[in-house]
C-alpha cells in the first residue's frame, strides 16, 4: 500500500509568513518498507539488504506525488484572473485588505472655463488723437487820445470840439493747435494795426466873458459911462443897439422915452 503526501495547492508568489518552528512532518511507511537511512540506524546495511525493494518503490512514490503536486499548483496560478496583483495575493493571504493602488485626481473644468464657440474679443488699440493746426484772426480796439488847444474868440471856458476822435482797429493773427476739438496751443504770429486812431481836437475859449448892466436887455457893459456906438458920446464904452430899457436907464440911452435905447 503506497501512501501520498498532502501537498498545499497555493497560487504563486503566495507571500505568507513564516510558520512557527514546527518539527518536521514524519512519514509513515508500511511494516518492512523502510528508507535507507532507517535501514541504517535500524540494524546497517544487513536491514537494508533485507528490506529489499521496498526503498526504492517508496521513492518512486514520493518523486511522482510531487511532480503531481507541482502540476495542480501551475494549473490552479493559469485558473485564476491574470489581473490579480501581487498586493491582492498578499493581502488575502494575510485576511488583510487589498492594496488600493493610487488614483490621480483629474480637474473638472467649469463652465467659464470650457472653450466657447465664440472668440473672445480682442482689445482694440486706442485711437490715435486728432491734432488740428488752424490760424485763427482777431480785432482788437485802439482808443483815440484827446488834444485840447485855446482859442480867444470864444469865452472863457467854453469847449468846442473841432476835430471829433475816431478808434484806431488792431489785427492779431493767432497759430491755434486743437486737439480732439479742444485748444491745446495758442501762439501770435502777426501783429499789424489795419486803422489808426484820430485824434479828437477839443478848443477851450479865453475870451473874458463881459458884466451886462441888469437894467438893460441886452448886454450893455458896465462902465462909467456907456454911449449909442456911431453917436456923439465920448464913451469909454459903447453898446450897439437897439437895447430894451428894463430897469433905470442910467446911461441915458433912451433919449425919446419909448423904453428903446440906441434905436435911432
Amino acid at each position: 500500500m503506497t501512501t501520498l503526501v498532502a501537498v498545499n495547492d497555493q497560487p504563486p508568489y503566495q507571500m505568507s509568513p513564516p510558520p512557527a518552528s514546527e518539527p518536521p512532518p514524519r512519514h509513515v511507511f508500511p511494516p518492512g518498507m523502510l528508507p535507507t537511512a532507517a535501514a541504517s540506524r535500524t540494524g546497517g546495511p544487513l536491514a537494508a539488504r533485507k528490506s529489499g525493494p521496498a526503498p526504492i518503490l517508496v521513492g518512486v512514490a514520493l518523486t511522482l506525488a510531487l511532480l503531481c503536486g507541482g502540476i495542480f499548483t501551475v494549473l490552479g496560478a493559469m485558473d485564476q484572473p491574470a489581473q490579480q496583483s501581487v498586493a491582492d495575493q498578499v493581502a488575502g493571504a494575510e485576511g488583510l485588505p487589498a492594496y488600493a493602488e493610487p488614483t490621480v485626481a483629474v480637474p473638472s473644468a467649469t463652465p467659464s472655463e470650457l472653450p466657447s464657440s465664440m472668440p473672445a474679443p480682442t482689445p482694440s488699440l486706442a485711437p490715435s488723437p486728432m491734432v488740428q493746426v488752424r490760424t485763427v484772426t482777431e480785432t482788437e480796439r485802439l482808443r483815440h487820445g484827446v488834444r485840447t488847444v485855446q482859442d480867444s474868440s470864444l469865452a472863457e471856458g467854453k469847449r468846442v470840439v473841432r476835430t471829433p476822435g475816431v478808434d484806431g482797429v488792431r489785427t492779431l493773427t493767432y497759430q491755434v493747435t486743437v486737439t480732439d476739438g479742444v485748444q491745446t496751443g495758442r501762439k501770435l504770429v502777426r501783429s499789424a494795426v489795419t486803422r489808426k486812431p484820430v485824434t479828437e481836437v477839443v478848443a477851450v475859449g479865453t475870451k473874458p466873458a463881459r458884466r451886462c448892466d441888469p437894467n438893460y436887455s441886452g448886454c450893455v457893459p458896465m462902465a462909467s459911462d456907456v454911449d449909442c456906438a456911431g453917436g456923439g458920446g465920448n464913451g469909454p464904452a459903447y453898446v450897439t443897439g437897439p437895447v430894451r430899457v428894463i430897469g433905470s436907464d442910467i446911461y441915458d440911452l433912451d433919449r425919446d422915452n419909448d423904453g428903446y435905447g440906441c434905436d435911432d
